[in-house]
């Protein structure tokens, strides 16, 4: 069964690369080109330097057109932040907060853009307040629900409630998938262990994840079983992460535009074994939806530490997993 899920990348899953000049902004490109997967989604600081202090020249952004058209790819979203606590003592000003939003509005819509990601801390009357611009500007502005946050939190209904009442079509929501951890992801509890914690407390913290044991208890319970310093970090991932139902998209569907499609480990059977795509994508086929999945690694972190990082490859095989999932159609000249 195919459906009109679309595939992209978040280029921030080559941050690794990037960072340390093994690829260029033409490389990850060609990378995600090579892939089949052809929606292009950026941090801004990340690809354009000096963003958002200082402007970008019009140089960069016609390379940036000039890679689109290169590589037949669409621009699908500039994830951007908002520095509400730039000054010390005091909170950015509610119009200085909505000018922010609106000069990444107008760097969106330079580089053709169709969404723009807002961070989940952002308050949903400035979104509010910046949706007319944002409707001029012909971009829809995304709030990410990332975990600790979910759909069922006051936080995202106060920003649904607010979208709801605007009467706006500029605004919509952005989930992340790594709120639905089912299970603790080996390539943590594995730093973590080379970090010091003992296997006997990472079991236990493992285990408890996925019996779902409140998180203020696992933590007790490390605390009385010796553990400190790491073993405390380790425990204390639980607050942050947490397994909800991918089902409470259905609900909110109609402002969903785009989707990252988190990961932190994808093994040679193209399985991610801590979210449950297979899933997740029923989930967004049942509800009609037709944006882009975005891949967006972060297992980086976890192994750089002691295995090389090889970001190309991990997409790779999330990419391949999603072209199944989704139920992509084999090109007929290789179906023949």
């Amino acid at each position: 069964m195919t459906s009109d899920i679309k595939r992209g990348v978040s280029l921030y899953s080559f941050q690794h690369e990037t960072f340390q000049g093994k690829m260029s902004l033409e490389d990850c490109f060609k990378t995600c080109a090579d892939m089949g997967a052809l929606g292009i989604e950026i941090i801004g600081e990340q690809t354009f330097w000096g963003w958002p202090e200082a402007s970008v020249d019009e140089a960069k952004i016609d390379e940036w057109h000039a890679l689109i058209k290169k590589y037949d790819a669409t621009a699908v979203s500039h994830d951007f932040m908002l520095d509400y606590k730039r000054y010390k003592g005091r909170m950015m000003p509610f119009e200085e907060q909505v000018a922010s939003v609106k000069k990444d509005i107008d760097f969106g819509a330079r580089l053709g853009m169709k969404y723009i990601r807002a961070l989940v801390s952002i308050a949903p009357e400035v979104l509010v307040a910046a949706a007319p611009y944002a409707e001029e500007k012909n971009i829809k502005i995304l709030i990410e629900v990332h975990a600790p946050l979910h759909f069922d939190h006051p936080w995202i209904i106060r920003h649904a409630e607010a979208f709801e009442k605007s009467g706006s079509d500029a605004l919509g929501f952005l989930p992340d998938m790594g709120m639905f951890l089912f299970k603790f992801p080996p390539v943590w509890k594995e730093r973590f262990i080379r970090n010091g914690v003992p296997q006997k407390i990472a079991d236990y913290i493992e285990t408890a994840y996925e019996d779902r044991v409140l998180s203020e208890y696992v933590i007790l319970n490390v605390r009385e079983m010796g553990g400190e310093g790491p073993a405390l970090g380790m425990a204390e991932t639980l607050r942050h992460n947490a397994a909800y139902e991918p089902k409470r998209m259905l609900d909110f569907m109609h402002r969903i535009h785009n989707v990252h499609g988190k990961f932190y480990q994808m093994d040679e059977n193209l399985v991610e074994p801590s979210i449950p795509y297979d899933e997740i994508v029923r989930v967004l086929k049942q509800g009609g939806y037709k944006g882009y999945i975005c891949s967006e690694y972060e297992g980086n972190r976890w192994i750089e530490d002691a295995h090389e990082v090889d970001s190309v490859e991990q997409v790779r095989r999330q990419q391949e997993m999603l072209k199944s999932l989704i139920g992509e159609p084999t090109p007929s000249a290789l179906a023949a």
